[in-house]
């Protein structure tokens, strides 16, 4: 193999890899609601007890408790859970986080 073909099929690879890295690890910046973005929520917060068991990711129990970790649950200012607005409500908070 040319040293033309290593550096095309390093390339490839090297694309696959991040790639394949993107849609392991969602980020918070993934569209609003959307499976990725829960998925990126629960990765940031963490809902389980450590042990494997938790609410099912987008429940109203994992809501509720993405509501507990923000410290925001029974808020005045918080939109219904499962709306547009509560998921940018969400993902404000978790952009403000240290």
């Amino acid at each position: 193999m040319n040293k033309p073909d290593r550096t095309l099929l390093l390339v490839l690879l090297l694309a696959a890899l991040v790639a394949c890295n993107s849609q392991l690890e969602p980020s918070v910046d993934s569209q609003l609601c959307s499976s990725a973005w829960n998925k990126a929520v629960e990765a940031a917060l963490g809902s389980g007890d450590g042990a494997g068991h938790g609410p099912d990711i987008g429940s109203d129990e994992w809501m509720s408790v993405v509501e507990f970790k923000l410290g925001v649950r029974g808020g005045d200012d918080l939109p219904p859970r499962g709306s547009e607005a509560w998921c940018k409500y969400v993902d404000n908070r978790l952009q403000s986080l240290p």
